[in-house]
C-alpha cells in the first residue's frame, strides 16, 4: 500500500466539516479555509507532521503513516501523547475522524481571531513548522518528558503568551 501524503485527503475531511458541523459558528473566522500546509514524513519514524488551518482552529496535526510501519500508540480519541521534536517534547490530543482514521493533534490557535489573511495564517503555520523543527532530536518522546504549555507553544514563536 502506498503511504500517501495526508494533505489533499485532511482538507477534503475538513472541508466537510466546515460546511456542515461548523458551518454558521460564531468562533469561526471568516477569513480563513481549510488547507493543510506543509505537510512531510518526518525522521526517523516516517509519520506525517503538518499544519491544518480551518476557521475554527489552526492545530499542528501528526498522523500515522498508512503502511502500518512503524508502529503508532495505541491510544484512544481524547487521551493524550508527548512527542519530541527538535525544539522539545510537545503534548497531542489524540483524535479521530471516520474518514481519517486516528491522528494526533495540537492547538496553536482556537479560534484563530488573529489572521486577518489566508496568508497571514499559512505563513505562521509555515514558522511554527520552522520553530518545530529547530533543534537536533526528532524522536518520540519519554513517557516523562516534560510538555509544552500552550502558552510556551507559543512563545517559541515569539508569538507571546
Amino acid at each position: 500500500m502506498k503511504d500517501e501524503n495526508p494533505a489533499p485527503l485532511l482538507e477534503r475531511v475538513f472541508g466537510n466539516i466546515a460546511a456542515t458541523r461548523m458551518a454558521d459558528m460564531p468562533l469561526a473566522n471568516p477569513s480563513l479555509a481549510v488547507e493543510a500546509v506543509a505537510f512531510r514524513r518526518q525522521g526517523a519514524n516516517g509519520h506525517w507532521l503538518g499544519v491544518l488551518i480551518t476557521p475554527w482552529a489552526m492545530n499542528l496535526l501528526y498522523l500515522p503513516t498508512t503502511d502500518g510501519t512503524p508502529p503508532w500508540p495505541d491510544k484512544k480519541a481524547g487521551d493524550k501523547h508527548l512527542w519530541r521534536f527538535p525544539s522539545g517534547a510537545y503534548e497531542f490530543t489524540v483524535a479521530a475522524e471516520e474518514a481519517l482514521g486516528v491522528y494526533h493533534l495540537c492547538s496553536l490557535f482556537s479560534p484563530p481571531t488573529q489572521f486577518a489573511t489566508q496568508e497571514a495564517a499559512r505563513q505562521t503555520a509555515c514558522a511554527t513548522l520552522a520553530a518545530l523543527m529547530s533543534g537536533d532530536d526528532d524522536k518520540a518522546a519519554p513517557a516523562d518528558a516534560p510538555a509544552t504549555s500552550a502558552g510556551s507553544r507559543r512563545a517559541f514563536l515569539r508569538l507571546g503568551r
